[in-house]
């Protein structure tokens, strides 16, 4: 049993997202969650649906499903949980310190199926998909698990083509990060959805991203978008 208090090990965990924890306890996260759960519009009222949130890193959005009505909540995630830099170890406190019966499997994209994790009504694919080398595969995977269904967060490239089309990233051209592989744009994101399945797409504006600089891309040429798709 660790002898590290609750607070001081909180403070040692290299959080990503910012996860209100009850009793003015607030994780210390970079990523502006609160801002970001708006952006993606997720539903309200989730009562009586299962909920996948695929690249669930801290578990925000896992959690914040759970809080609307989620009759079962699982969340996925494969590179940061099996990263020894950073691991599970957010997810891991914030679920004890909420009391919170979200399920976890630790899983890549490229492995899921129908079989495992399953096959979900709703399903979160979160600032995950430009970190994939094969995006429609990605796609495609995440697809076969949903039943009703999915919003998907990106970021996005080209926008200034209006065709679809995918700028891929050979080495840290996207934020000078080498895990960040691709730059869809809106329309390429649109039409690999209608590929894996899902007959209704809605495509939210781009929001232009400083955070995310490709190197060389004019200012406004890219960004982040939110989707919506139903089977």
């Amino acid at each position: 049993m660790s002898t590290i208090a609750p607070e001081d090990e909180l403070a040692t965990i290299p959080w990503f997202h910012r996860i209100d924890l009850g009793g003015g306890v607030t994780t210390p996260g970079i990523d502006d969650t609160a801002t970001k759960l708006s952006q993606i519009r997720m539903p309200r009222d989730l009562g009586g649906k299962t909920v996948l949130d695929v690249g669930a890193w801290d578990g925000f959005f896992s959690f914040e499903a759970e809080r609307r009505g989620a009759s079962r909540v699982v969340a996925l995630d494969g590179g940061v949980w099996n990263a020894p830099q950073i691991g599970r170890r957010g997810f891991d406190y914030a679920r004890h310190a909420l009391g919170s019966k979200v399920e976890d499997v630790t899983l890549e994209v490229l492995e899921m199926g129908p079989g495992n994790p399953g096959v979900f009504d709703v399903v979160f694919f979160l600032g995950v998909l430009y970190h994939l080398p094969h995006p429609l595969t990605g796609i495609l995977h995440v697809a076969s698990c949903t039943r009703e269904m999915l919003i998907l967060e990106t970021h996005v490239d080209l926008l200034d083509i209006d065709r679809p089309a995918v700028a891929y990233y050979g080495r840290d051209e996207c934020a000078n990060d080498p895990t960040n592989w691709c730059g869809p744009n809106g329309l390429a994101v649109e039409e690999m959805l209608r590929t894996a399945g899902f007959g209704r797409v809605v495509a939210f504006p781009p929001i232009l991203d400083v955070h995310y600089p490709v190197r060389g891309a004019q200012p406004g040429t890219f960004g982040r978008m939110v989707f919506h798709a139903w089977k």
